[in-house]
């Protein structure tokens, strides 16, 4: 049974605002179902209807739903709040705020959701519906509803990233053998080759060894990770027309290409070497979960990483050749993801959203394992729960290039 239910006119709704010269125009419509708020042209205008609920219990685990229609926005995002405002029995803040981040639906109309725990000391909670620094905007809240719900279950991923440089004519021959060797039937979910894996150790050019994708070495890798009952994402060369990437492909369990992302950061190594950049960050979906690709030099700029966690990448896999632990750790922690790595002048490694080790390997010829948990909550004692505040307050909507540039 749901905890609140927003039907007919509800009296316990009441305005907040930091100070009154923030304070959103408001209205009810539709007898009290439909929650108003304006920004009446104030840039400075933040708050919104927030109502307190009773009968929370710390420990459980609740989730908070709620409709809008906006318009007149700059960065939706940032600017169309929901969080629950965790509350003692004396009216203090437990915790921190938690915000609703997950968005769903298109059109006009669309779906807010937050799954989260009353943390300790919490009896009561304060729903907040905000608008913040819209001054042309507004938003129509309707159906909230905040329910009780059961703990989510792990969502646990076996990863293995292979620590290998080949030397011979057959690369890809010994990235199989020790994958066949180290790497037991369904002993994993996810398999990460590095960058360049049918052209390391050949002496060859990157148009020597590149193919169509899927081509020959997507079939190879593609047999493989079907006899392993796991997806496999590698590093090849792939020609298209004129052009020749440096792409890493996604196979499926059953070996298919399931995606492909072509690097779009290159050095100017690779632009000698006759290669073209990409130009997107595509994410997929598996069977357990949204992953997102990487190549190398990517890890040297913040807007790879950024790209993939703002569409939803839960995990990224970044094949590599060499370059900085340093930056591949930002790279998780900033986003809040899970970051894997695998290299030939580069460990083996894979770091949680909080930038933990989970595993690292740098030793020729081994895989590094760890099981990570997607549906793991990374919460600092101070901040709160991070992914969601990284979502809710970043400012996608300020220009980064000099005024003037195109």
């Amino acid at each position: 049974m749901a905890l609140f239910l927003l039907a007919g006119a509800p009296p316990a709704w009441r305005m907040w605002s930091p100070r009154a010269e923030t304070a959103p125009a408001h209205r009810l419509e539709a007898e009290g179902s439909r929650l108003v708020l304006s920004g009446g042209g104030n840039a400075a205008v933040f708050g919104g209807w927030e109502r307190d609920q009773s009968g929370i219990r710390a420990g459980q685990w609740y989730r908070l739903k709620a409709r809008y229609t906006a318009k007149g926005l700059t960065y939706e995002p940032r600017q169309v709040i929901a969080r629950l405002d965790w509350r003692t029995a004396g009216g203090k803040r437990a915790g921190q705020p938690d915000y609703a981040w997950r968005v769903t639906g298109s059109g006009d109309e669309r779906a807010v959701t937050l799954e989260a725990p009353a943390p300790e000391g919490a009896s009561s909670v304060r729903i907040q519906l905000l608008l913040a620094n819209a001054p042309a905007g507004e938003v129509v809240w309707s159906g909230v509803v905040l329910d009780p719900m059961e703990t989510p279950k792990p969502r646990e991923v076996r990863v293995a990233t292979v620590r290998l440089r080949p030397n011979g004519p057959d690369p890809i021959a010994r990235f199989t053998e020790l994958v066949e060797t180290k790497v037991a039937e369904g002993g994993a979910d996810i398999v990460l080759l590095p960058e360049g894996a049918p052209l390391v150790g050949t002496g060859k050019k990157y148009a020597d060894v590149a193919e169509s994708v899927p081509g020959s070495v997507t079939a190879r890798l593609g047999a493989l990770a079907k006899r392993k009952r796991a997806w496999m994402v590698a590093g090849v060369l792939e020609r298209e027309g004129k052009a020749v990437y440096n792409t890493a492909v996604l196979l499926d369990r059953e070996g298919r290409v399931a995606g492909k992302y072509r690097k779009v950061y290159l050095p100017r190594e690779e632009y000698e070497g006759g290669l073209t950049p990409g130009d997107d960050y595509p994410v997929f979906d598996t069977d357990f979960g949204r992953v997102g690709l990487m190549i190398c030099w990517d890890v040297q700029y913040a807007d790879p990483a950024r790209a993939l966690a703002l569409r939803g990448a839960e995990l990224v896999l970044m094949p590599i050749w060499g370059g900085n632990e340093a930056l591949a750790r930002a790279r998780a922690m900033e986003n809040h993801i899970f970051l894997a790595s695998s290299g030939y002048n580069f460990p083996s490694l894979i770091y949680d959203p909080a930038g933990e080790t989970l595993a690292r390997s740098e030793q020729d010829g081994t895989i590094a394992f760890a099981t990570i948990d997607l549906n793991r909550r990374y919460v600092d004692e101070w901040l709160g729960e991070m992914r969601g505040r990284f979502f809710r307050e970043l400012r996608g909507d300020t220009e980064v290039e000099p005024r003037g540039r195109k």
